[in-house]
């Protein structure tokens, strides 16, 4: 076969039957396989080697003709090829069918192609091809429609009324083929066209559906007849292999059984024809065949599945494509690689940021063949063969060599799941005895790994590039930003904050407080003596240069702090260093915790860049662990004190709880109001417990150290050890009024351990479900995104998106999820943004917003502010790199081809597993309408769906009146505001509010269009309608973030800007005026656009469209690429349409480059970075030099020795 390496695009269309015939290398004749007693395959059957190939290499069937010499004869005796076996993958069989027989895709799918094109229902052609009625192909002279269906006593009747030979009516895929090859396409879609100008509602659907495929195959230039087989195409055997068992039984691919039902079927069909047999006979046998191809084709699609043996449907072609164990995803996505290892991990604290700790017995095997190959070179070993015998035995030599061998070479830890990009990161190995890997602690919260038993895999990048690649775009060291938010992520946890709190805590009265000394390393020299305690307050003599300028004084603070700032950089803004005498103050003279350290990390990257910055927290953490460890700080039951108080209150609130009963008992409380008050005493009480045990811990008391620093526990735990544990949930969500009045210090007594276990039972079944949704939800975002590359630097736009804070109003009270500042930083203006006081320029257009900008813009009273966004980018494949902005990963501009877009899909992904399953009740228990939240509701914005407990939106400006209506219900009619009245010719607007719903609006309002008038969610394309696109981007915008908020998670707007463009790149064609669009389809923004132009230009009609919101399913779906559509989802329907249209899947996006093996284009595979060739530079005044070791007559460089002689 030829090299498939160099293509622009690939192409699907159906196959006529000299095509599949061309490919073939023989028919398949006999339902044989291998003979049992020889093992070899038979002759014309389904292992034929005549026609599949030799089943050893080089060696024909009958054994004539062994070895590589004859390569390319074709044995006299046996017909054989001499050649390599694997052609056996690749070379192709057909059977020549003795009936045609119907494709089942195409006529069974939806919509069925073949119904639309003959426009005959379904149903109806399924009655035809299945020998049920004739259709009729010629009616003659008699009263027939051409195309009607009619049954076996009609056909009779008119056979008795005009006779045989008056008219043509025939069943079976033959006559639809006849029927197919009539057909004249240009003909018939210039009729349609016609009829569409002229018709309305539903016959004006169908005439769409039928124009769509019949221009399909006009455009594609397929034969309808060609959806009926006349020959069909046998996979290649090793394809469907067979293979021995222990016992001498065989087991066999099910596509095996499928064709010999059919190879069965088909011989028996053409004895029956031969030999002249009764037309019912042969009818049923042809029906037989065409359920034979069905069943191979797509089992199970039509009537009941072909079982095997334990009635298990058989696996036809369809299922071999499908799903996620189907070839697209399993072999063509799912690639598995060598030269991989994997095992437990270990931590490993004395590991330097960049390295991991790899096993010796792991490493020689991973690096085997680099070994091999410098035994060779150092001569231990004389060739290959002896080399791989000494790494077999591990001589001492051999490890000497490994350790040379890895030393600057990276290997590549991967943690499953691999949920973003810092789930592989590069390291370099250093060899451990054992069989763990080691892992550094600092990145473990990148991989969420943790040591209670987690594997990981190593893997080996072999070539030059990769091993460049691995060392300066995947180091462990140079992958310290998250890439949801731009924070740092390897931010110290655990011990290492622990020892850095207890490092910087500052105690009265301690030993040797307030000594004076001349260095730190004499206070140190005292600490060690005992002569001075860590946190005593002591002043010391420093000395430091600044601008050249010598500075010398005093300097008070705690020892821990003047051995804490050593290691850290003493510019970071803490202190202002312009102000006289802050000249020696230290940088951190606080007490650092969790968010301390996190600020003091994001301040280094911010000055020092990461490679400083990774030196940093190898200290931080080498501190870190050697201070908690002599601090000592431990947990002792004595350290959980209950408060005195905690009796008192109780009885106090059970004597509130009797009121209120009593109070419901005599029927001054519903039921709601009864249990909401005891919830509330109850909840009221927890928290005064709570609040009581926070001044009983004192300030060093060992639990309270842990939960202020950061390290572990929240005051929620805390109060559950010591205070009371409170009201617990049930499996519903509700809140069940008994309360766990005991904490986990006392113990609890049967009742109030059985409560407390439904919520924990709940959390755990929560979980294992959350993580396959939250997965799924990745897997849709991934898919949508995945061709959304950085293409080029700047698309030139003038267009801009407005951003301000993004706050909730509740009750009168603020509260902002994300600032101005927040929003702006690493985004580009779109125009010079000037100080609204002094009229000042700030920033430039088309400049960078840094945080100081940012900030700087916040404090100037600015509130709202016009950026380039990724909604505005004029790319048309891809977004550039100034719309987009900064690579919250790097914290750099983005450079070409960076994957933009599966970054976002897994920013907003990755933390999808911390968010909340339920949908949670309103407070009691008969409250109306959930609301959706947590994932579930990610989920309904992203797919654009019809909202749970939809509310009434206004779709004008106008003033509110609130009206009585019939059954309970109100009316809230709006009356136009002038502007709007004259615009749009309405006065006012009437919506009808059902029961359940509360109003959000009281009479006299004045309301804009797009305002809620009742409570619940708002349909996304119901905004799209009133507010048009920019208003549903920012609605879906500010409602991801929303969620995200309440589940602790910052994600970038940007990230949610990519997903949301994608959702809304195409145009739904309303009238195509005279462009070569066709009503009601969907095209690219952008081609629509292009189609206009053109359009435009040659002075013709342009078309007409309306941008439209598709969920994130629908828009992976409606992709240009067939390849990535059909390893998504709906394999079998993707095909099908890709085929009758004649696809060409141009290659663009990252999972189609994949599947066909080639490097995908983005990153250092996109075609700008392959081209490169290295050019020797030659500085233009020196001449090149001749060699004097040139022989110039032979021109053949001088050997050593004739040199000498």
């Amino acid at each position: 076969m030829f090299e498939m390496n160099h293509f622009e695009s690939i192409g699907i269309r159906l196959a006529s039957p000299e095509i599949i015939k061309g490919w073939s290398h023989g028919e398949v004749k006999k339902p044989e396989t291998i003979n049992y007693r020889t093992l070899k395959p038979e002759r014309d059957g389904l292992f034929c080697e005549r026609i599949f190939g030799p089943q050893k290499d080089w060696e024909c069937h009958c054994g004539k003709y062994k070895k590589v010499r004859y390569k390319g004869i074709i044995c006299d005796r046996c017909g054989v090829e001499v050649t390599r076996s694997k052609v056996r993958r690749e070379r192709l069989g057909h059977i020549e069918l003795a009936a045609p027989v119907s494709h089942i895709w195409y006529f069974r799918g939806i919509p069925s192609r073949m119904g639309l094109i003959l426009d005959i229902t379904p149903r109806n052609l399924e009655r035809v091809l299945y020998f049920g009625a004739y259709v009729v192909i010629d009616s003659g002279t008699t009263d027939l429609i051409k195309n009607a269906i009619i049954d076996e006593r009609e056909y009779r009747d008119t056979v008795e009324k005009y006779g045989k030979n008056a008219f043509v009516a025939k069943m079976g895929a033959e006559a639809v083929k006849i029927l197919l090859r009539q057909i004249d396409i240009d003909a018939l879609a210039s009729n349609l066209r016609e009829d569409f100008a002229n018709s309305t509602g539903q016959k004006k659907a169908r005439i769409i559906k039928r124009l769509e495929v019949v221009e399909a195959f006009k455009k594609s230039g397929n034969k309808p007849e060609w959806m009926i087989l006349d020959v069909l195409p046998v996979l290649p055997p090793e394809l469907r292999p067979m293979v021995q068992l222990d016992g001498g039984r065989f087991a066999t691919s099910d596509l095996n059984d499928l064709y010999r039902r059919v190879i069965n079927r088909n011989n028996r069909l053409s004895k029956l024809l031969q030999l002249g047999a009764p037309e019912i006979i042969v009818r049923n046998e042809k029906r037989m065949l065409q359920e034979a191809v069905d069943a191979l084709i797509d089992n199970g699609r039509r009537g009941r599945p072909v079982t095997g043996a334990s009635s298990r449907a058989l696996k036809s072609l369809s299922d071999m494509l499908k799903g996620k164990q189907g070839r697209f995803r399993q072999n063509l996505l799912g690639k598995r690689v060598d030269y991989s290892g994997r095992s437990v991990i270990v931590v490993g604290p004395e590991l330097k940021m960049h390295q991991c700790g790899l096993p010796k017995e792991m490493a020689l095997e991973l690096f085997k063949p680099f070994v091999m190959k410098r035994l060779v070179a150092d001569g231990f070993a004389q060739h290959i063969k002896t080399a791989k015998r000494l790494v077999e035995r591990a001589s001492d030599h051999v490890w000497d060599i490994l350790e040379d061998v890895i030393k600057d070479h990276p290997v590549m830890l991967n943690r499953a799941p691999t949920l973003h990009r810092l789930g592989i990161q590069a390291f370099e190995p250093i060899l451990v005895e054992g069989r763990a890997i080691k892992l550094h602690p600092l990145v473990c919260t990148a991989f969420n790994a943790d040591f209670d038993g987690d594997q990981m895999a190593v893997h080996v990048p072999l070539s030059a590039e990769a091993q460049a690649e691995a060392r300066f775009l995947m180091l462990s060291s140079n992958n310290l930003l998250k890439p949801q938010d731009g924070k740092p992520v390897t931010v110290p946890t655990q011990d290492m904050i622990l020892g850095c709190y207890y490092l910087t805590i500052e105690k009265p009265d301690e030993k040797g407080e307030n000594m004076v000394f001349s260095s730190i390393d004499e206070a140190i020299m005292a600490y060690d003596d005992h002569h001075l305690e860590l946190h005593a307050s002591i002043r010391v003599r420093m000395t430091r240069e600044v601008n050249g300028k010598s500075y010398t004084g005093l300097v008070k603070s705690t020892l821990g702090r003047f051995i804490f700032n050593e290691i850290i950089p003493q510019d970071l803004g803490y202190v202002d260093r312009t102000v006289s005498g802050n000249e020696l103050l230290l940088e951190c003279d606080f007490l650092v915790g969790k968010k301390k350290l996190e600020d003091v990390i994001s301040r280094a990257i911010r000055i020092h860049g990461i490679g400083q910055t990774a030196i940093l927290l190898d200290n931080i953490k080498s501190l870190g662990y050697k201070y908690s460890t002599r601090g000592g700080i431990s947990i002792g039951i004595e350290d959980m004190i209950v408060p005195d108080i905690k009796e008192k209150m109780i009885k106090e609130a059970e004597d509130k709880v009797e009121h209120v009963t009593k109070m419901y008992q005599r029927g001054m409380l519903d039921e709601d109001g009864r249990y909401r008050a005891v919830i509330s005493i109850w909840n009221e009480t927890t928290d005064a417990i709570t609040e009581e045990l926070k001044k009983n811990l004192g300030p060093y008391n060992p639990i309270k150290m842990m939960s202020d620093s950061g390290a572990r526990g929240q005051i929620n735990q805390i109060k559950q050890l010591a205070g009371m544990r409170g009201n617990m949930s049930d499996t519903s969500g509700k809140t069940i009024e008994i309360p766990i009045k005991s904490n986990l210090r006392e113990g609890m007594n049967v009742l109030e351990f059985f409560i407390s276990s439904h919520g924990a039972r709940k959390a755990l079944s929560d979980t294992a479900l959350k993580t396959a949704d939250s997965g799924y939800l990745t897997r849709r975002l991934v898919d949508v995104a995945q061709d959304v590359i950085i293409s080029e630097e700047d698309c030139g736009t003038d267009d801009f998106t407005y951003i301000k804070e993004l706050a909730v109003v509740a009750n009168d009270k603020k509260d902002v999820i994300k600032t101005l500042s927040e929003r702006l930083a690493g985004r580009y203006t779109s125009e010079p943004i000037l100080h609204p006081g002094t009229g000042e320029v700030l920033i430039g257009k088309n400049e960078l917003i840094t945080q100081d900008i940012a900030n700087a813009i916040e404090a100037s009273g600015l509130t709202k502010v016009k950026i380039r966004s990724v909604f505005d980018c004029r790319s048309s494949r891809g977004v550039c790199s100034h719309c987009y902005g900064v690579n919250l990963a790097t914290g750099e501009t983005t450079i070409g081809g960076e994957a933009v877009g599966i970054m976002a899909a897994q920013s907003i992904g990755e933390p999808g597993t911390q968010l909340t399953m339920r949908t949670f009740h309103t407070g009691g228990i008969a409250s109306g309408d959930d609301i959706t939240q947590g994932l579930p509701r990610v989920e309904e914005l992203f797919e654009a769906r019809k909202p749970k407990g939809q509310a009434i939106i206004s779709e004008i400006d106008g003033v509110v009146r609130i009206e009585d209506g019939s059954k309970r219900k109100k009316e809230i009619v709006i009356t136009a505001a002038e502007s709007e009245e004259s615009e749009l010719g309405i006065e006012e607007k009437r919506y009808v509010v059902p029961y359940s719903s509360t109003i959000k609006v009281t009479n006299g309002d004045f309301v804009e269009a797009g305002d809620l008038l009742t409570d619940g969610t708002v349909n996304p394309q119901e905004i799209m309608k009133i507010k048009g696109v920019r208003g549903v981007q920012k609605y879906i915008i500010s409602e991801v973030i929303k969620v995200y908020k309440s589940g602790g998670v910052t994600i970038n707007d940007k990230h949610i800007e990519i997903i949301t463009r994608q959702m809304m790149r195409k145009v739904r064609i309303d009238d195509p005026g005279d462009t070569s669009l066709m009503t009601g389809s969907m095209v690219d923004m952008f081609d629509f656009e292009a189609e206009n132009v053109a359009a435009e230009a040659k002075g013709m009609e342009m078309a007409k469209g309306k941008r439209t919101l598709l969920g994130i399913t629908k828009a992976s779906l409606a992709t240009d690429s067939f390849l990535s559509a059909a390893s998504f989802q709906e394999t079998t329907r993707v095909l099908t349409d890709a085929a009758v249209k004649g696809k060409i899947d141009p290659l663009y996006g990252l999972k189609e480059n994949v599947i066909i093996g080639k490097l995908i284009p983005a990153g250092t595979g996109m075609s700008r970075y392959r081209n490169i060739t290295a050019v020797p530079v030659i500085p233009e005044n020196r001449e090149l030099i001749a060699n004097p070791f040139r022989d110039e007559a032979s021109d053949e460089p001088v050997t050593a020795e004739a040199q000498a002689e």
